[in-house]
């Protein structure tokens, strides 16, 4: 008889029903080498993932299974695990629009996941795009998705939204926020934690020495204080507390570096991730350098949650054009940190 599959579980959702998330699992799925990479449990309306497969052109076999609970011990396949859940009608949804019966579909399998987390029994999450309104119409009372999952995970540590491309991740110390309000979210407490947390987050990605650079406030990093003084009474302390710090690589903390230039650093080679001051000031470079293939990664939750940054594409949802890059790429960070997650409990089991 085979023996459990010593792979990390990694949970895939649907995501929206009106957007490109049943499609892009699909594509996903059909790769050969996915369950290469991790135990794989799919969580869905059976009807939406007959259509997923549909619109993908593809046939993928699944083994079905009760619950998460069952996925840790299943024997080694290279079949993904199908777990059915009834969530929404087909007559409720309409291609390419937000409704209330999808985000509450969303939110239904999102919180299956979220308690199989609390469980002990996934290492890892991959959600395929929702949309933020839908959720809303649904039922989601917080501004995201990622406070949504802090707050039924308990967690009452620092965490935040990564922002990948490649080989290079941002974070950000303030998020969807009013710009106006962003000044009040420099500290220095957020920026040592969103720089720890992506620090250790490229570890557990198998980047063995890590180099983070830390972006400037104002215009020209506050020209010595002419444009501003974050840079001078915040962000350079913040940045001399973290290389005072003893870490597990040699001074891996580096900046303020004025926001017009830090990307061209990373791009260069030098850094491989950057702690940028508010929303936009990270995701327009990311963005202009790869919409397509970016990646959202849920830092600070106590198991890593991903997904493809580009949203549900409504304008080609039920075409069948939707590319799987992005959530390839999902997926592959998921596997890997997963991987390291599950490590980190064993070791502290052993």
């Amino acid at each position: 008889m085979s023996s459990a599959s010593p792979l990390p579980v990694v949970a895939l959702t649907l995501g929206d029903p009106a957007g490109i998330g049943p499609e892009l699992i699909a594509k996903l799925l059909a790769r050969p080498d996915a369950a290469m990479h991790a135990n794989i449990v799919l969580i869905g309306d059976p009807w939406l993932w007959e259509e997923g497969q549909r619109l993908a052109h593809v046939s993928v076999e699944v083994e079905p299974i009760a619950s998460l609970a069952d996925a840790r011990h299943r024997p080694s396949t290279q079949r993904p695990a199908f777990i059915a859940i009834d969530t929404v009608e087909q007559a409720q949804v309409v291609i390419g629009q937000a409704r209330a019966a999808g985000g509450r579909s969303v939110l239904q399998v999102l919180d299956r996941c979220m308690d199989a987390t609390l469980a002990g029994h996934v290492d890892a999450i991959v959600f395929a795009p929702l949309n933020k309104h839908a959720m809303k119409l649904g039922g989601l009372t917080h501004e995201d998705e990622l406070h949504h999952f802090a707050e039924y995970l308990g967690v009452k540590h620092y965490f935040c939204e990564f922002n990948t491309l490649g080989d290079l991740w941002t974070a950000r110390i303030s998020s969807h926020v009013p710009l106006k309000e962003a000044a009040a979210y420099v500290n220095v407490d957020r920026i040592v934690q969103a720089s720890e947390l992506i620090y250790r987050s490229l570890l557990d990605n198998g980047v063995e020495s890590p180099k983070v650079a830390i972006a400037a406030f104002n215009p020209h990093g506050g020209d010595g204080g002419v444009c501003g003084r974050e840079e001078i009474d915040v962000i350079a302390p913040a940045v001399r507390e973290l290389q005072a710090r003893a870490w597990p690589t040699d001074t891996p903390f580096h900046g303020p570096f004025p926001a017009d230039t830090i990307f061209l650093k990373a791009q260069s080679g030098e850094y491989q991730a950057i702690v940028t001051m508010y929303h936009d000031q990270g995701q327009i470079a990311i963005k202009l350098m790869g919409f397509s293939r970016g990646v959202t990664v849920q830092g600070g939750l106590p198991v890593p949650i991903t997904t493809p940054a580009h949203g549900t594409a409504y304008d080609i949802a039920g075409l069948g054009r939707a590319d799987v890059g992005a959530t390839w790429q999902a997926f592959q960070i998921a596997c890997r940190m997963g991987a390291a997650h599950r490590r980190s409990i064993e070791a502290v089991r052993a």
